[in-house]
């Protein structure tokens, strides 16, 4: 049992006059209203450091806390492989199963709770992330000097596929795609020219994935946005949508084998779940992915799939908050996310040091890219 914990939030104005039942039975529907009540009469759920009724009605910046009972975590691999140790950087192996961030019901079996008890007095903070069913590198910082110069070389990473999805739109070499033209054949990041300030920027993640038989090129790009669709476990997961974020993935099939593929993806943008939306998304989802489908929608209900609406979270904490309080029954329903069966593994990992302004390059094998 791990030690219980404390979601906290403030009343905003949509919120104003709403019953404190109300607000957490519309809010967090992975519970039923009947198991919020019974949260809210013994005393869980605090307004402002004072338990209340079902029926006390919100005001505007009130404090709310939902005291959580401890829980029984799911049984993770509660280790990792440390590559490189400095006083700015660490580099890790992850192994597939182990959440990087709490949700989902994890709290203490994450690589989080790890490095804290690792690095009590400072602990590092990942720069970025890897899914819990994804295995490989993962690049944290021991400084908030070292984050703010690792995050500028997302950023500006970033900003480079934002100029390639816009530039390559105009471009003909297209194949046909499931969902429209965000399929190309070929790379383009040598070919397109960038503005001075964000050529020969070494930040680059690549990745190997397992995907079925395929008739996709050898070399292949995917500009497919990236958004949010609504989740009723979740309040939202991301998927393909026609109006999300500009997302940019390269490809390049490795080998073939029977009705196995091993492709190699370099992405340039870090939207959440990016190559399992992507390969999904022209037809050829990770096998074993329990989410995402052709076309890189998630497995829901069709009222929610048919569905491009953005969430009313605007926050991604908000998110982790629904999916940390999510009931056990409720994950059995529908999948998330974090459930794991695909294979998908942070196989390279290059950046510039933070500090020694030299670029650094690790590398860990995949355990299923054997033939």
């Amino acid at each position: 049992m791990n030690q219980g914990w404390i979601y906290r939030e403030r009343v905003t104005r949509r919120d104003v006059g709403r019953s404190l039942l109300d607000y957490y039975s519309q809010r967090y529907p992975h519970s039923s209203r009947d198991e919020w009540q019974r949260r809210i009469e013994q005393g869980q759920v605090w307004v402002d450091g004072r338990q209340a009724s079902a029926r006390y009605l919100l005001a505007l910046g009130q404090q709310l806390a939902y005291h959580r009972p401890p829980w029984q975590e799911p049984d993770v691999p509660l280790e990792f492989d440390l590559l490189h140790e400095d006083a700015d950087v660490l580099v890790i192996a992850k192994p597939s199963g182990l959440p990087v961030l709490p949700g989902g019901g994890f709290l203490q079996h994450t690589l989080l709770a790890l490095l804290q008890q690792r690095y009590p007095q400072n602990p590092p903070t990942p720069v970025h992330r890897l899914g819990r069913g994804t295995s490989g590198l993962l690049l944290l910082a021991r400084s908030p000097a070292a984050r703010s110069r690792l995050s500028q070389q997302m950023r500006d990473q970033t900003r480079q596929a934002e100029i390639l999805s816009t530039k390559i739109a105009g471009l003909h070499a297209r194949l046909d795609s499931p969902i429209g033209s965000h399929l190309h054949s070929g790379w383009y990041t040598s070919d397109i020219r960038l503005p001075e300030h964000l050529r020969d920027r070494p930040l680059r993640k690549t990745y190997l994935a397992l995907i079925g038989k395929t008739d996709l090129p050898n070399r292949f790009t995917i500009t497919q946005p990236i958004g949010k669709l609504p989740h009723p476990v979740l309040g939202y997961v991301y998927s393909a949508v026609s109006d999300g974020l500009p997302a940019y993935s390269e490809g390049q099939i490795l080998w073939q084998q029977g009705d196995r593929t091993l492709v190699e993806m370099t992405i340039l943008t870090g939207r959440p779940h990016q190559i399992r939306i992507h390969l999904a998304a022209v037809g050829y989802p990770l096998l074993g992915d329990p989410l995402y489908g052709p076309g890189g929608t998630p497995h829901l209900p069709d009222s929610q799939t048919n569905s491009e609406t953005k969430s009313e979270t605007n926050s991604e904490t908000k998110s982790e908050t629904k999916s940390e309080t999510n009931s056990a029954e409720a994950s059995e329903k529908l999948p998330v996310p974090g459930d794991c069966g695909y294979c998908l593994h942070a196989h390279q990992l290059t950046f510039l040091h933070p500090t020694q302004q030299q670029a650094m390059t690790f590398a860990v094998p995949a355990p299923f890219a054997q033939r």
